[in-house]
Order: structure tokens, then sequence, then C-alpha cells
């Protein structure tokens, strides 16, 4: 090539460049989970086809839908695994999000039709199976996992700061529900009311919110209280996570695994030989109502594995290009 040629070609302008380079195309649907009802539930974005991005492409979407978390999807890169979903919540990437892996698996059965059996999903080291059964609109969605693990009780000499930053009194806790953080991907500090009125009454202070993550060992705050007499068992709950740029989550899959796991332990819900049911309700706070179904599997007070389903709907979709 000659000197000539060669600044010719350096002449060509950058806009003239980026229109011969091919344009990579994804799909973003925005889904409400934990619901069939538009505007209810708690709101994920989807990406589908997501393997043509890179993390900064990623960060910056996440950054742009701020106040959704978003599940990427992207295809597997290996043998063990269906498909791998990255999470990234509106301030970090993050291991695994609940509602927003139960809106990806039921994004790709309305996209591409219901798959038979279960999926494997890889979402950083683990994976989980995910199962989607009905016809759309009607999916419901059950993600297989297995069961959270118990961290340390706080005492009731160091209840206070938490019971502060919550707006209640230790009057209102259960007496059957020790005050105790749970992890399984996070971990959320487990907090039993002795009745769902006492949800009312909470008045939490995010700041003060935002400083105890390192004083309790959990980046959130899941409230819960026992509907009385019902059968299967009915939670009513709240859960508050500022550190995470969460103020009130609408509705978790993820802490309604660790409730589950956590009833049983503290023999609260009873399998009887069966797996022990749990239906948790969530969102009325915020005016986002959900629900989430929960089985444990469990030999005695030991949970062995965990079962979360709900249904989801599609709010809209677009195709963005990069």
């Amino acid at each position: 090539m000659t000197a000539a040629a060669a600044w010719g070609l350096m002449r060509v302008p950058c806009s003239r460049i980026e229109a011969r380079m091919p344009k990579r195309k994804c799909r973003l649907f925005l889904v409400d989970t934990f619901t069939r009802e538009r505007f209810c539930g708690n709101p994920a974005a989807v990406v589908l086809d997501a393997e043509q991005l890179n993390d900064d492409e990623m960060r910056r979407l996440a950054r742009e839908l701020h106040g959704t978390e978003v599940a990427f999807v992207l295809a597997a890169d290996a043998p063990d695994h269906d498909l791998e979903i990255r999470f990234f919540s509106p301030r970090r990437e993050v291991t695994f999000i609940g509602h927003a892996a139960l809106a990806a698996h039921y994004v790709r059965a309305v996209a591409n039709g219901a798959p038979k059996g279960k999926v494997r999903q890889k979402s950083g080291n683990a994976i989980i199976e995910v199962e989607v059964t009905g016809k759309a609109p009607g999916l419901r969605v059950t993600m297989h996992q297995s069961p959270a693990s118990f961290g340390p009780i706080v005492p009731e000499e160091r209840r206070a700061p938490v019971l502060d930053a919550l707006g209640i009194s230790s009057a209102s806790l259960h007496p059957a529900c020790p005050m105790q953080v749970m992890s399984k991907w996070n971990s959320r500090l487990l907090i039993g009311l002795n009745s769902p009125d006492a949800l009312e009454s909470l008045q939490p202070d995010m700041q003060a919110l935002m400083h105890l993550p390192p004083r309790v060992g959990a980046d959130g705050f899941f409230v819960f209280a026992l509907q009385p007499g019902t059968d299967p068992l009915t939670t009513e709950s709240r859960m508050f996570c500022p550190v995470i740029g969460v103020p009130e989550d609408p509705v978790s899959g993820n802490a309604h695994a660790m409730l589950g796991v956590y009833l049983v332990h503290h023999g609260l819900l009873a399998s009887n030989g069966h797996p022990a049911r749990l239906i948790g309700h969530q969102g009325r706070f915020v005016e986002r109502p959900g629900q989430v179904e929960v089985q444990v599997e469990a030999s005695g007070k030991r949970a062995t594995a965990v079962q979360v389903a709900g249904d989801a709907t599609i709010v809209y979709q677009a195709e963005l290009e990069f």
C-alpha cells in the first residue's frame, strides 16, 4: 500500500468506519415476577443473546435501567449446564437474584417455547435446575436448589440497633423466631414478628440500615409474620436492602427459600413425611403485591432441598443495537 493510500484510509471518518462494523442486536424484556398482573410483583429486566456483550456494556446497560435488576442470558460454554445467567443489581454484579432468574426462564419459554424437563442454569460457580410448566402466557417457573445455610443468631442484648433501624420494639418479635442470619448466594437477617399487623408499624431508617450489615453479617433485612390458622402455612413479609441499592424489595424468591428452611429448622413448618409447603406474600406495602410458593424437603428439622415457584408477565419488550 502506498503512503497516499494509507493516508486516505486514515482520513475515513469514524462514523463511516463504525457504519461498516456489523451491528449486534439483543432482545430486552421488562418482566413482573411472582404475579400474573402487570405492575405488581417484582420487576426485572432480561436481556437475551447477551453473549454478544462485553462486561462494560452489561454494566452500562444495567446502570441505564437503574432501579431494576437485570438478568443477562448467555449460551452455555461447557457441557455441565444448558445456559448461563449473569445478574446485575443497581449497584454491582451479584451471583444470583431469584426473581430475575425466574424472569429470564419465563422470557426464554415465551420466546423459544417451554423446554421439556429441567434445564441447568449456571450462575457464578453454582448450577441449579429450573423447570417451566404450563402454556404461555400462563407459565409457572420452578427453581430447584440446595438449602440455605444458617448464620449467627443475634443475641437479645445486641438487637437494639436493628430494632431501632426498623422502628419496632422487642415486644413485636415472635418469641419462637430467633433473629438469625441466613445465607444462600447472598445474606439476609430474618426477623419474625408476632403478627402481620406489626408489619404496618415498621418505620425503616434507610441510613441506619446502610450501616448495620458489617455489624450483623447480612446485606439485607427480611421481616416476616406468620398468618395464623393457614394450611399451607402462609406468611407476609417486607425486605430492606439499601446497602445494595434496594431500599424495599417488592418480592424476593431467594429470601422466601431461606425462610422455608428457617421455619422447618425451628419447628414452625412441619413436613410430616411430605415436602413442607409455604406460601409467602410480599410487596403490599410498596403497592406491588406478589406471591411466592416454596416447598422444602426435609429429614426431621433438617432441610435437604428447596423449590421456589412463581408466575410472571411481560410488561414490554424492545430490540437493542450495539
